[in-house]
């Protein structure tokens, strides 16, 4: 079996776990934890990075940071995972879908002014494979109407939009270290402040809406309750793992892009009427995050996965449109967004993970080439 996914070992994960076994300091706010946030601030240029406890945590501090109340309105991509939107309704806001371009799962950004109204406060635009949406039209659009960014980087780690890393432009970004994504702690996270009138509440928050940090370094006489708060940071565990990946940053990424380059070789000779490749926009490129195709119908894409799965090869839809589920519908009146349902009908990942060998790359490419002559027939 080839399977979609497989979780990198760098080989420093379980001695850099025993020191901090060792050290008898297993919560958070240590030493592993001090090292990844510097490793983010200095590699990325990032006004401040706060390690959490997934992408889902941080997209929540960045919701409470901007005070979203109930009837606040937020633009939302429909082609999302439930995170996206799930920690705007817990607080009362309101999320409105936006569509993706023709080209690519993105937002399409011609769209958002059309959503805009008196009660809009934000805009999360989310990267989807780790590439980035037009982040220049976002923010000029953003400015224009006051409006906050918060960018889901979930995928996104070490990409770029133009000449700016993705996570650096709007007012917040966060990442995840999912097992699934370039780098992995199990379940993690990080939460980028950009702006600095929100720096020290975001510390505040994270450390249960206390004045700790602020106490430790003398800047006040007591620790103490001064706002709302969660706990969002990881332990020290988690973050020795990860700092053991952040250390192999640059081999992950080189062997993750040589895959994408290969599946990418390999479908320039499939010339096929039923899947495509959608074109990566100019400003930005893949970071080896993942690689997947689109069918012209959601028969097809079940057709093809059932035939990859006979051959021992796992591939897998992603996003169902949000604003089809169950939840959404029981709540809002339906509406038709038909670019998030092309890619929810048609999309498929194929396997992409640092140990996965190019040979393999190529069967599961010239399985595809079986399935799309049999298909035609």
């Amino acid at each position: 079996m080839i399977p979609f996914n497989k979780p990198y070992v760098t080989g420093k994960e379980i001695s850099y776990i025993k020191e901090v076994i060792a050290s008898e300091k297993i919560a958070s706010n240590g030493k592993f934890m001090a090292k990844c946030e510097h490793f983010f601030m200095e590699r990325y240029g990032f006004k401040l990075a706060l390690l959490t406890t997934s992408c889902t945590t941080a997209l929540e501090m960045a919701a409470l940071l901007i005070d979203i109340k109930p009837g606040d309105e937020i633009i939302v991509p429909s082609y999302t995972y439930v995170s996206t939107s799930n920690v705007f309704e817990k607080l009362g806001g309101k999320v409105v879908f936006i569509d993706a371009n023709v080209e690519f799962p993105n937002i399409d950004p011609e769209k958002i002014e059309g959503l805009i109204t008196d009660n809009t406060k934000a805009i999360v635009p989310m990267h989807y494979a780790g590439v980035s949406c037009d982040m220049k039209r976002i923010m000029e659009i953003a400015v224009r109407h006051q409006l906050y960014v918060i960018e889901d980087a979930a995928m996104s780690i070490d990409n770029t939009y133009e000449s700016n890393y993705i996570g650096s432009l709007g007012h917040f970004a966060a990442f995840s270290f999912h097992e699934t994504k370039n780098i992995s702690c199990g379940e993690g996270g990080l939460l980028v402040v950009n702006d600095p009138k929100f720096i020290e509440r975001a510390e505040i928050l994270r450390d249960k809406g206390t004045n700790r940090k602020l106490f430790l370094k003398g800047a006040v006489d007591k620790y103490e309750w001064v706002d709302i708060g969660g706990s969002f940071a990881p332990n020290e565990i988690t973050a020795a793992y990860l700092f053991s990946q952040l250390e192999k940053l640059d081999f992950i990424q080189k062997k993750r892009l040589e895959i994408w380059k290969t599946y990418t070789s390999e479908f320039e000779n499939i010339k096929s009427s039923i899947v495509e490749i959608p074109k990566i926009p100019a400003h930005s490129k893949s970071n080896g995050h993942g690689f997947f195709i689109v069918c012209n119908s959601k028969e097809i894409r079940d057709s093809l996965i059932a035939f990859m799965a006979k051959k021992d090869i796992q591939i897998t839809f992603h996003y169902q449109a949000l604003h089809q589920s169950k939840y959404y519908l029981e709540h809002n009146q339906a509406i038709s967004l038909p670019n998030a349902e092309h890619f929810s009908n048609g999309l498929v990942r194929f396997p992409l993970y640092t140990d996965l060998q190019i040979q393999n790359v190529k069967q599961i490419c010239g399985e595809l080439r079986e399935f799309l002559r049999k298909f035609s027939m």
